[in-house]
């Protein structure tokens, strides 16, 4: 069938007449400007002597701060700091998921009339600022003056006030308790809506063939929930390990080690890096952490976003 002349209509392909370059161009230089070269220069510095007494006359000093940092003195503060770390992101990570399956399997109950009240209730921790939210905790943790030593006392359940915020475990117990409420909401929500999705029969046919609820939860929920919490918790490991809010905000890294001066026993990877650079200078301490960092978390994902098939293309 030939078509008229008229009926033609002839596109050229976005490349060729320079559009693409009109639109992607300013969000190209805005990340070039903003991520790219900030990387770039960290990475650089990392490989310097650049402190606040050597700003202008840093020297390039190859792998030095790689090895002072893993072997040399300051592997006192990376190797402490980066299991804390790793316990802190871990436990932040699937305590907000398994807190959050929880919740959201007991609202997920078709008979349960007042679970829109219970939804709008639990996910508070989510809709305050989060700023505000962990400023509020560092008030209620206070040992002298906090509501939660407070009501205690008063209840007659202790007898004398826990030291939340200066005693190393029971304020790392305290930030971890604060991050999961901070962060149950979200992986709710992300349930909630994994669980909708599930077709009701597949529950009645495994009833009927005398499954039991674990076995329900274990061969039908879980797969289904793995689809699409996987990746989510992938992201949220890698945003627990560099979550230097909760940390700074409630106990600024304290109480202090005896060990070293650089981090305190609640201060993770990203909280040690902001005190060497803002508080002591040591930009190229720093920089190199802030890069062991990028290794770990980007390696960490990677496998793990291989691991679960995340890249596999579907046909």
């Amino acid at each position: 069938m030939k078509k008229a002349k008229g009926d033609t209509l002839l596109i050229k392909p976005v490349r060729e007449n320079g559009q693409a370059a009109k639109y992607l161009g300013p969000a190209l230089i805005s990340i070039t400007i903003l991520s790219l070269l900030p990387i770039l220069y960290t990475i650089y510095i990392s490989f310097t002597n650049y402190t606040i007494y050597t700003q202008g006359s840093a020297k390039f000093t190859g792998l030095h701060n790689y090895i002072e940092v893993l072997t040399g003195p300051f592997s006192k503060i990376f190797l402490p700091v980066f299991g804390w770390t790793i316990v802190f992101a871990l436990v932040s990570t699937f305590g907000c998921f398994f807190v959050g399956l929880i919740l959201a399997m007991l609202l997920n109950n078709s008979h349960m009339k007042e679970k829109g009240f219970y939804k709008g209730l639990l996910i508070i921790p989510w809709a305050l600022p989060a700023t505000i939210a962990t400023l509020s905790w560092q008030g209620l943790l206070n040992t002298a003056y906090g509501a939660i030593n407070t009501l205690l006392l008063n209840l007659h359940i202790i007898s004398t006030p826990i030291p939340w915020l200066t005693n190393p475990e029971c304020a790392r117990a305290a930030v971890l308790f604060v991050n999961v409420w901070l962060g149950f909401p979200f992986m709710m929500c992300v349930c909630l809506g994994a669980l909708s999705s599930i077709p009701k029969v597949y529950y009645e046919a495994a009833s009927i063939d005398g499954a039991s609820r674990f076995t329900q939860f274990r061969k039908i929920t879980l797969p289904a929930l793995a689809k699409t919490a996987y990746p989510l918790l992938i992201s949220s490991f890698a945003f627990n390990f560099n979550n230097f809010n909760t940390i700074y905000l409630i106990t600024k890294g304290l109480p202090p080690r005896v060990s070293t001066q650089w981090a305190g026993y609640t201060d993770i990877l990203a909280s040690s890096i902001y005190k060497l650079a803002v508080n002591f200078g040591k930009y190229n301490i720093g920089a190199t952490l802030s890069v062991l960092v990028f290794i770990i978390v980007g390696t960490i994902s990677f496998i793990q976003m291989k691991a679960s098939g995340q890249f596999e293309e579907v046909d």
